[in-house]
């Protein structure tokens, strides 16, 4: 009785072990169906998928400074008929508002083939192993 055994049977399992006295001779048994623990994730796959998440963010924002700028452009080039004293002025900002939504859109599609790219390194890090070749 001076060794004990702890035995866990779970459908689930995630690995969260309790810290064992080192004096203490106990043995753990996990039997699951899935067995999930944190600690052996791969860390490449993690920093994927952290990095796809990032782009995929920088991409939804570029979208939305794309849609600002645009937008700010038609109110210019609408301001250009409404106010035709400062029509220079309003000229001017709707030709800087085009050119930053031009920026933000480069940048979208820049961060939709970083998006593209983790997404495909992911799918390999997944898989990595169970080739044939």
């Amino acid at each position: 009785m001076a060794e004990e055994k702890e035995h866990h049977h779970h459908f689930f399992h995630h690995d969260k072990e309790e810290e064992v006295p080192k004096d203490n001779k106990e043995e753990k048994h996990h039997h699951s169906l899935f067995h999930h623990d944190k600690e052996e994730e791969q860390p490449e796959v993690l920093e994927t998928e952290k990095e796809l998440k990032h782009h995929e963010h920088l991409e939804h924002l570029a979208e939305t400074g794309a849609m600002a700028a645009a937008a700010y452009a038609t109110h210019e080039k609408h301001e250009i008929k409404k106010d035709p004293e400062h029509a220079r002025s309003h000229k001017v900002k709707e030709e800087i508002a085009n050119a930053i939504a031009m920026g933000a859109g480069g940048l979208v599609v820049h961060e939709h083939d970083e998006v593209k790219e983790d997404k495909h390194e992911l799918k390999e890090e997944k898989h990595h192993g169970f080739h044939l070749f």
